[in-house]
């Protein structure tokens, strides 16, 4: 093996990996905190709406979860143009990160929500409780404590999904380490350093989650 591994010209171009990876955090976290509100509002719709409602949910998880993300950001970024509806090439990959996890949280947050025991819901009823303040303590809160680990790996995998819209020159980390490779021809150093970084990445939001879920969603102890 005669190859000799250099990292200088990776290390080199560090202010152009931390732009990217500055762009990553921005993209997915804007994806989670939209991702969250639609998988909230179409769960709430598939579970309580009318019927044409819940009929157009059930179509958009079906259309969304049987065909490959990378067909669904290149019909947004170039298949949206020919109606007139022309994006830039980040608006389009958060569009598209938002619509793919919207699709797997609604089902997420609807399987939560099933599980609330009906008599739950009653006796807030009985206490005098309007129908939001049943759905936000009642139904909602718990319903995501029960999902949280199922939720919080979705967006895990959004985060790592984003990579995918490099394929539209999104100016997010993967489509950094392309320019870099192409400029040093360094494949496995540029890689493995953006390999490392998405790695950071992870270990990051499981952190933020975790987090989260001990600030906002700890159970009460008895």
């Amino acid at each position: 093996m005669s190859y000799e591994f250099d990292f200088a010209d990776v290390f080199a171009a560090w202010p152009e990996l931390l732009q990217g990876l500055l762009n990553t955090l921005v993209l997915s976290a804007l994806a989670m905190a939209i991702g969250m509100v639609v998988s909230v509002a179409g769960a709430l719709g598939k579970t309580s709406g009318p019927k044409w409602l819940r009929w157009f949910i059930d179509e958009y998880i079906e259309l969304i979860r049987n065909t490959p993300f990378l067909i669904q950001i290149f019909m947004i970024y170039f298949g949206l143009p020919s109606l007139g509806i022309k994006l830039s090439s980040n608006e389009a990959a958060l569009i598209a990160l938002v619509v793919n996890v919207g699709a797997y949280g609604i089902e997420i947050i609807r399987a939560g929500i099933e599980s609330i025991q009906k008599g739950q819901v009653e006796a807030g009823k009985s206490l005098g409780m309007r129908p939001l303040q049943i759905f936000r303590y009642i139904v909602l809160k718990p319903a995501i404590q029960a999902v949280y680990p199922s939720l919080t790996s979705q967006f895990i995998l959004l985060m790592l999904n984003s990579s995918v819209c490099s394929a539209i020159a999104a100016s997010e980390l993967t489509a950094v380490a392309g320019d870099i490779q192409s400029r040093t021809f360094r494949s496995f150093e540029v890689y493995f350093v953006v390999t490392c970084i998405y790695l950071g990445l992870s270990l990051f939001f499981w952190s933020a989650f975790a987090g989260i879920e001990r600030t906002l969603l700890r159970k009460p102890t008895r």
